[in-house]
């Protein structure tokens, strides 16, 4: 890659910025530009178009909006490290560059439309650039978190038979032992100022690559992404997301959620391995022509966040409930975010006290999203709407979500059930294809009309969704069904409690008791239902 930095080199990425205008305007004034209303082509929520493709449709439609004068200065990708480094680049760049990552993987590392890719990077720009870099030439890409050990990534190149796997000279050496068990991996593309043995230099390729690329053309229904569920309940399964993933971030019921215009500056800071990331750090932004921020952090650090919420002009921001929690700690009134308009968390349970304290201390409420690897935007608190405190908001079409029974009999309002997305007559667009090579396990996760998610919940008369839990996390108690996350939320009251996880354990006379493990106020750490089982601590409630 290149920078837009002239003459520096930061990291192996190189690029000239054009010398016909400053790197950027100052930050206050980005917001400022009288761009905001300029869209995206129109599509329905039930049109289905035969051909998509993100970018395609969505990243070269933004670059001719610049080209023609019609997007302001505002960077597409803004990356920034804690050493003071910076990296920006508008839509022009990013499809230009993308087009020699698309020409590195199809003519160096000869992949073809349909082939595989895994991708192992940190948050730096280079995995924005792979991902649609990917797009373009219609390979499937398999992000991952860099926290996967050697293992994992054995099960993955194996799992998915991918032919190239792109990643740092961290993770490096955790695939070098064990690509002799992968016959099907045929290129390793290192992303490093350093070079390794049996490795392509991704940025030395890339340096010399041509940016002439025409993008290929994919159906709606052609495989784009693979993701790997949690398999905290067994080995991971690969989940199939076709084009239309994409395509949904551009539908009308979805681009109400968020309601982002070109002016916008996004920062989720989801790990890049799940599908928050995808979908919020690439499709939510990107098809409103807004700005993607990214701070690559090697550590969680409460301080950093909320200094670059202070200093940069970020106006949205998406982090998990346990990121709210930890900032929360520190005195946030103390700080000034003047352009900051919009908070919103997905992936765990937002407790209420942690609501009241985060819109006391900032002015800004915290807007819940809900959704699987499988789903994607599933239900929302979208912007302007009511918030019911607890809720995470009402559907999101073209999904038709209903609480059902066990035999898939829609429940009434207020009656526990499961949470289920219809998929008869017609699959939704957006909802996963498959789990890719398990037949069975998609077979088990269909009942009647409905796609299970497998969480439980409730919907009020007014269509508010409100989750209680996993199905396999619900306990049962001397007759009563508890939920862990009313647990977890009772434990969080407490003063000196931080964080908590509860689940269930067989009880011979209560059917199951609680296991309850919770760290103390003064920690910053993290806890998992799901690690919790490796490491119980038993305390009858």
């Amino acid at each position: 890659m290149q920078l837009l930095m002239r003459s520096q080199v930061l990291r192996g990425l190189w690029v000239s910025w054009p010398t016909h205008r400053p790197l950027c305007p100052h930050p206050r004034n980005l917001l400022a530009q009288p761009y905001s209303r300029t869209e995206i082509p129109q599509w329905g929520d039930y049109e289905i178009p035969k051909e998509f493709n993100f970018a395609s449709d969505v990243m070269d439609h933004w670059e001719r909006m610049e080209k023609e004068g019609k997007r302001g200065p505002l960077p597409a990708l803004w990356w920034v490290n804690d050493k003071g480094d910076e990296v920006k680049w508008n839509f022009q760049e990013l499809g230009n560059l993308t087009r020699q990552v698309a020409n590195v993987l199809t003519e160096t590392c000869g992949l073809q439309q349909g082939d595989r890719l895994c991708l192992i990077l940190p948050r730096i720009p280079d995995l924005w650039l792979v991902t649609v870099g990917c797009m373009r030439a219609g390979l499937v890409y398999l992000p991952g978190t860099i926290h996967l050990t050697a293992r994992d990534i054995l099960y993955r190149l194996q799992s998915s038979k991918a032919k190239c796997i792109v990643t740092n000279e961290t993770m490096a050496p955790a695939v070098d032992s064990v690509a002799s068990d992968c016959p099907q991996l045929k290129s390793k593309l290192l992303v490093s100022n350093n070079s390794r043995d049996g490795w392509l230099d991704f940025k030395t390729l890339l340096k010399s690559a041509s940016a002439d690329h025409t993008c290929v053309k994919t159906k709606l229904q052609e495989p784009m992404t693979i993701l790997f569920t949690s398999g905290t309940t067994g080995l991971p399964k690969m989940v199939l997301h076709t084009f239309g993933l994409a395509l949904r971030s551009c539908l009308p019921s979805a681009r109400q959620v968020m309601k982002y215009t070109s002016s916008d500056i996004l920062w989720c800071m989801s790990d890049p391995g799940w599908i928050l990331s995808v979908v919020m750090s690439v499709m939510e932004p990107w098809k409103s022509g807004a700005c993607t921020f990214i701070h690559d952090m090697p550590q969680f650090n409460t301080e950093t966040i909320l200094k670059t919420l202070s200093r940069y002009p970020i106006t949205s921001l998406i982090a998990a409930p346990s990121v709210y929690r930890m900032l929360l700690q520190c005195d946030v009134s103390s700080y000034k975010f003047p352009t900051l308009k919009h908070t919103a968390t997905a992936g765990e349970t937002l407790l209420p006290e942690d609501f009241e304290k985060w819109k006391k201390a900032t002015g800004l409420a915290i807007h819940e999203i809900y959704g699987q690897s499988e789903t994607g935007l599933t239900c929302a608190v979208s912007r302007g709407m009511e918030i019911k405190k607890g809720s995470m908001g009402k559907v999101v079409p073209p999904f038709d979500v209903q609480i059902i029974d066990e035999k898939g009999n829609i429940l009434p309002p207020g009656i526990e059930g499961e949470m289920a997305i219809r998929i008869k007559p017609t699959r939704p667009i957006g909802l996963f294809s498959e789990y890719l090579d398990n037949p069975e396990k998609t077979s088990l996760s269909e009942r009647g009309d409905f796609y299970i998610t497998g969480d439980r919940g409730t919907v009020d008369e007014d269509g508010y969704f409100w989750f209680l839990g996993r199905s396999d996390d619900i306990i049962k108690a001397s007759g009563y069904r508890i939920g862990p996350s009313e647990v977890e939320n009772a434990l969080a009251e407490h003063p000196a409690v931080a964080e908590s996880a509860v689940i269930g354990s067989p009880d011979p006379l209560r059917g199951e008791v609680e296991f309850v493990t919770a760290l103390p106020k003064t920690s910053t750490g993290k806890i998992k239902r799901s690690e919790l089982r490796k490491n119980e601590h038993k305390l009858n409630l």
